[in-house]
Parts: structure tokens; sequence; C-alpha cells
């Protein structure tokens, strides 16, 4: 990570990998209801085809952000903003 941090890439490769847990971290039932997930300097937005997950998501939005930085193993994430 040294060299991609040192060649700005790092934040690049932390969202591409935050994109490719998100079913596992999540599940397939999440997986399947969400349309898109995308990280933006740090931010995690991710459009849902569900109001009832949307809320749900919303609700647990802390406890997502420390389960996919966990799951990558750096704070890739700060914040996270879940849309319909």
């Amino acid at each position: 990570m040294d060299f991609l941090r040192e060649n700005g890439l790092e934040r690049s490769v932390l969202a591409v990998q935050v994109e490719e847990v998100w079913p596992r971290v999540m599940g397939e039932t999440v997986a399947r209801l969400t349309r898109s997930v995308e990280v933006k300097d740090g931010m995690l937005i991710v459009h849902v085809s569900s109001a009832a997950l949307k809320a749900q998501l919303f609700e647990n939005r802390f406890e997502l952000v420390r389960k996919l930085n966990e799951a990558v193993g750096a704070e890739a994430i700060r914040d996270c903003r879940i849309l319909g």
C-alpha cells in the first residue's frame, strides 16, 4: 500500500475493494436489491431498489461503514449516502 499511497492511488484501490466486498459483507438479499455501489472521496453512495431497505441501511449506516472498512482493512469510507 505504500507504493499506492505515494502515487496517489490508495483511495482508488480502496474504493474498488469496497465495491467488490459489498455482496459478501451485506449478504445476497441486500446485494440483489442494490442497483449500484460507489465510493467518491470517502463517501459511500448506495442506490437501492427498496424503500424499506433504504430506511434500514440509513438507520444502520455507521455500522455499515465500520463493517466495510473492516472488510478492506483500511478507512476507505468516512460516511455514506443511501439513495432510492
